[in-house]
């Protein structure tokens, strides 16, 4: 298994955008790379596991929501250099539209929060590098602008 810091290949993860209304989900993340700042729920791909089945198990496990993807949003790298210029973390992450088919909203022990944030708030939680950009555009796409 590759070792998520200092890997020596890019790691493949998933995100899962749930909009309703004009709020999206969002999970204070728990460790690190990013521990202690608001982002879009999601994790690392399994083998075997579908990009679909990854979404669904990475938000139902930080959330307790279950989702059904519905639209793919973003295709990004989030690159993370030491001190010295290393790389320290390497992910692809292939975020998709969701909607809720099910579950109780509550937060996983890999995340220290869970918020139901409306879109003209986004700016009072500490978000992620690129969050604001790809929920913006994930509204769009549902039809939320």
């Amino acid at each position: 298994m590759t070792p998520r810091r200092y890997p020596d290949r890019p790691l493949l993860g998933v995100g899962g955008i749930v909009v309703q209304e004009d709020q999206v989900l969002l999970v204070q993340r728990a460790r690190e790379p990013q521990k202690g700042l608001w982002s879009i729920p999601g994790g690392l791909v399994k083998v075997g596991e579908t990009l679909a089945q990854a979404v669904r198990r990475e938000v139902e496990e930080e959330t307790g929501l279950r989702v059904e993807p519905v639209r793919l949003v973003e295709v990004f790298e989030r690159i993370v250099r030491d001190g010295e210029g290393r790389v320290e973390y390497h992910y692809v992450v292939i975020d998709y539209l969701c909607k809720v088919t099910g579950g109780r909203l509550r937060p996983a022990s890999d995340v220290d929060g869970v918020v139901w944030a409306r879109r003209g708030e986004l700016g009072v939680y500490p978000l992620t590098e690129g969050t604001v950009a790809v929920i913006e555009k994930a509204f769009d796409l549902a039809g939320q602008s």
